[in-house]
């Protein structure tokens, strides 16, 4: 399966040039104090444990910010598991500019190598059910088109991006509008036909009430498994069941077998560990 495509550059670029300068300052007095300038180096940036690969150019692109004339190749692809010990990226050039690049390079491999590794272990717990494992909207602040991409290129699907590109009726909208029929009236009455609507309830009278008022795509939030099997049995042929709330990698397979044909896991970018990637370098890389 090819990797999904790696968003816009404007959508990301910008985060690039904010921790570059965050982390470059007035420049690197460390490398400037005891390095010649004229140093040439060759750097790989390896795997330090088994990850999935994610963010390759989003890396290219913070070295070649701090210095345009570095060489820099890809040594691995994007949605790879690899091996610990995997060398992921090749680069080449002035040993000052590749310590200036260094961290901020690895902290976007890092954060994005780790999610998509850690939405794959839940992909792969559900494989066989026909489940879809979908993210929420707990990401970084500001990284959220990045850490979805990682989503997906772990093999998960992106729920909607913001508050902007789909309704999802919560529980605060069911208690502000008075009732769950009122509430998706509301919605189909007044939101734009082609966004997806989607209707948080917690209860089978709730699920049986939002599919009398029309909704098809149900939001079964922290329902145990047998709670769930009950919800599916009654209502998997008249609406898309999203299971929420509680998904560990430990109970995961349950819940997919319950019938419901989502799991949505605020955990895949809220809680996803850093994968460890590290930059080795060696003086004297080609002129």
């Amino acid at each position: 399966m090819s990797a999904p495509a790696l968003p816009a550059p404007a959508s990301w670029l910008p985060l690039v040039e904010r921790a570059l300068a965050e982390d470059i300052g007035s420049g690197d007095v460390t490398a400037n104090a005891v390095l010649p300038p004229e140093l040439r180096c060759e750097g790989v940036i390896e795997a330090r444990s088994p990850l999935v690969v994610c963010g390759l150019e989003v890396a290219l692109s913070v070295f070649a910010a701090v210095d345009a004339g570095l060489d820099a190749e890809t040594l691995s692809a994007e949605g790879d598991g690899v091996a610990a010990g995997s060398p992921l990226l090749r680069i080449e050039g002035g040993a000052h500019s590749l310590l200036a690049a260094e961290r901020t390079a690895l902290n976007f491999l890092g954060r994005l190598c780790g999610v998509a590794s850690h939405t794959r272990r839940y992909v792969e717990a559900v494989a066989g059910t026909g489940v879809e494992i979908v993210d929420t909207r707990k990401t970084l602040p500001g990284w959220r088109v990045l850490d979805k991409y990682a989503v997906a290129v772990g093999g998960g699907r992106n729920h909607r991006f913001g508050l902007y590109d789909a309704l999802l009726i919560k529980d605060n909208h069911i208690a502000a509008a008075g009732g769950v029929s009122a509430a998706v009236a509301a919605a189909r009455a007044a939101a734009p036909p082609h966004l997806m609507l989607q209707v948080e309830v917690e209860s089978e009278a709730q699920a049986a009430e939002a599919i009398a008022a029309g909704a098809r795509f149900l939001l079964l939030d922290n329902q145990s498994p047998a709670q769930l099997r009950c919800l599916a049995a009654r209502f998997r042929e008249q609406a898309v069941l999203e299971a929420s709330g509680g998904v560990t990698l430990a109970n995961v397979r349950e819940i997919a077998e319950t019938g419901v044909q989502r799991i949505s896991i605020g955990a895949l970018t809220h809680s996803a560990p850093n994968a460890d990637v590290a930059l080795e370098l060696r003086p004297g890389g080609g002129v």
